[in-house]
């Protein structure tokens, strides 16, 4: 505890100091205010995706992993590395816009000088997460199958233990049960989709490479996600399914003349995918915002005095570090409830035909 206790203290103060240097530190130049910290500005930058990854940063030199940049702009293909834009410059006639609705992307200029978005198929910081993530999710379970493979079946120890423990947890306790008896055929989509959102989870709450890739929080990211569960669904629905949302054992006057509780059903369809994408997407970019805000409370109480900044430090390092433990929490649970709705939607596909009465007899 004692040991804890001056963790806590040391990475207190050297915030208080890292802060006090950024703003007390370099003194403004002559005629030039000192800029203020614009802690939205910030925190969207953060969370951005970029055609670059950074890792660190040396006094005043920024260590990056350039990445690929893929476009095909109004004169063929380019195929290039990120870094010739280092420092802001032009490349081959584009540029990323520094404004404007295209801020942060990469552009071209037409005859008129206006800016035109060119199909850009880049590998940003977010899509090179995501193939790492994946790359390491493919390794993890080869790993894993690799044990099995050698004919030993006992109990096993170790990290393969514990794999085949969450393994078989998701499997027997969310995935059987909510789809029912043929649950083996969605099962290896479904493993999958758990442990994928589940380990850019938390790769995303590494604050160092090759972490701190907001993948989860990309919405392009949970929309793919949710779409594939959405064609799942439709693709494996049964008759019966079909027939609940078009003609639903309702009243008569309820669907027809007037369609209304098929087009409430229909509606339904889609809200289900949509609130996939929409939940998973706002808790991981709500959490990571959290946490930088609460970052940002060191800088932003600088000019407030020593006092009130040392004050404000301790409530931003010990809140920050209860949010990341809230968000290694969260990090499972997404990725569970994410595993549950999509098996949930699927069974609800899966439905068998309602018995008669009589049948029942």
């Amino acid at each position: 505890m004692r040991r804890l206790h001056k963790i806590l203290l040391v990475l207190i103060l050297s915030v208080s100091v890292l802060g006090l240097k950024a703003y007390a530190g370099e003194p403004a130049k002559e005629g030039v205010a000192a800029k203020e910290m614009d802690v939205k500005e910030l925190i969207l930058e953060h969370l951005a995706d970029s055609y670059e990854w950074h890792v660190t940063k040396v006094g005043k030199t920024d260590i990056a992993i350039p990445l690929p940049v893929i476009l095909y702009g109004t004169n063929g293909w380019y195929v290039f590395m990120s870094s010739a834009f280092h420092g802001g410059h032009e490349h081959e006639g584009f540029f990323i816009a520094t404004d404007g609705k295209h801020k942060g992307k990469i552009v071209e200029k037409d005859a008129a000088g206006n800016e035109l978005r060119p199909l850009d198929i880049s590998i940003t910081k977010d899509a090179a997460s995501l193939l790492f993530c994946s790359a390491l999710l493919i390794f993890i379970i080869m790993f894993v199958t690799r044990s099995y493979k050698k004919g030993v079946y006992e109990s096993k120890k170790g990290f393969v233990g514990f794999m085949e423990m969450f393994i078989m947890n998701i499997n027997d306790d969310v995935i059987k049960p909510c789809i029912g008896k043929d649950y083996k055929r969605f099962a290896p989509y479904l493993l999958t989709v758990f442990f994928f959102i589940f380990l850019n989870n938390l790769m995303g709450l590494i604050p160092i490479f090759p972490g701190g890739a907001n993948v989860t929080g990309n919405i392009a990211i949970t929309f793919v996600l949710a779409i594939c569960t959405f064609v799942i669904v439709q693709l494996f629905g049964t008759k019966e399914y079909w027939k609940e949302i078009f003609w639903p054992d309702v009243p008569l006057w309820l669907k027809a003349p007037v369609p209304i509780m098929p087009a409430i059903e229909l509606v339904g369809v889609f809200t289900k995918p949509f609130a996939l994408m929409i939940r998973l997407f706002a808790n991981i970019l709500a959490g990571h915002s959290i946490v930088l805000g609460l970052t940002c409370l060191v800088f932003v109480t600088v000019k407030l005095g020593l006092t009130m900044n040392t004050s404000m430090s301790v409530v931003s390092v010990l809140f920050s570090v209860f949010i990341s433990l809230v968000e290694l929490l969260v990090a499972y649970i997404q990725a569970y409830v994410f595993t549950m709705l999509s098996a949930v939607f699927i069974g609800l596909a899966r439905v068998e035909p309602h018995h008669s009465t009589k049948e029942h007899r």
